[in-house]
């Protein structure tokens, strides 16, 4: 029988907040204006999980109010899926890549947060005969990820980037979609290509039945190229609208 939904929250206690955790709750009881700002200022502190000097790239209006829907999903959310666009057919971004090639069309990888949606974009990945997309899942490996809640970070720190919004601990195998299966044979997330001597495997994809295993999520290395789901980011349009307010977003 399919859970209902693979979120999992846990509030931190006062004060030690991780950035993520902050946002999430202060975004719950504030005015537009004070939401726009910390979007901003959410977009200049992520950059701080890219060393190498690449960054998140903020919202462009003008993508925004062209940016292309193939369908959309019980609560009305529009997906964009990369295969299914003329212009981005054959073509596999990384993780990162992925990501601001949605933000600057104010959405975002997608989140799985119920097992509907992830049934939902998995029926589509099969369809299309995709072999894996990148989600907005990742690991938190970054400042303020040494929290007691999120230790260890490879059972607890995982999360919708997108969102926001952690995962359930990868040892509740009840409230995810881990595959069991792997590269090695071990159930996921199990960092496979840093054991055999590469990058670690922080960033959350589904993989079609790519080791025999069905269609689930897999923990892969981010600089891996995919396909993959844009789903509309509800803090980027509103971002958007308020500060282009002529602007039909």
């Amino acid at each position: 029988m399919m859970r209902a939904r693979f979120l999992y929250i846990k509030q931190p206690r006062a004060g030690n907040a991780s950035v993520c955790d902050r946002f999430g709750r202060q975004t719950q009881h504030i005015t537009m204006q004070t939401r726009a700002l910390i979007v901003l200022a959410g977009l200049a502190l992520a950059n701080a999980q890219f060393p190498n000097g690449r960054i998140l790239e903020p919202p462009v209006a003008s993508l925004c109010a062209n940016r292309v829907i193939h369908e959309r999903y019980a609560d009305n959310k529009g997906y964009f899926f990369s295969w299914r666009d003329p212009a981005l057919r054959g073509v596999e971004e990384d993780w990162l890549s992925a990501r601001n090639y949605c933000r600057q069309r104010c959405m975002d990888l997608v989140s799985l947060e119920t097992s509907d949606e992830n049934e939902w974009v998995k029926a589509r990945i099969i369809q299309d005969k995709v072999k894996y997309i990148w989600t907005s899942g990742r690991l938190c490996d970054f400042k303020g990820c040494n929290r007691p809640d999120l230790l260890p970070n490879e059972v607890n720190g995982w999360f919708w980037t997108a969102e926001l919004q952690k995962l359930a601990p990868t040892t509740n195998r009840q409230q995810n979609d881990w595959s069991e299966g792997g590269g090695i044979g071990k159930s996921q997330p199990d960092n496979r290509e840093l054991l055999q001597g590469g990058a670690a495997e922080h960033c959350v994809a589904i993989l079609n039945n790519f080791y025999n295993d069905g269609v689930h999520w897999h923990d892969v290395a981010c600089h891996h190229r995919k396909p993959f789901v844009c789903e509309e980011n509800d803090a980027l349009l509103k971002y958007v609208r308020y500060t282009n307010p002529n602007l039909r977003v």
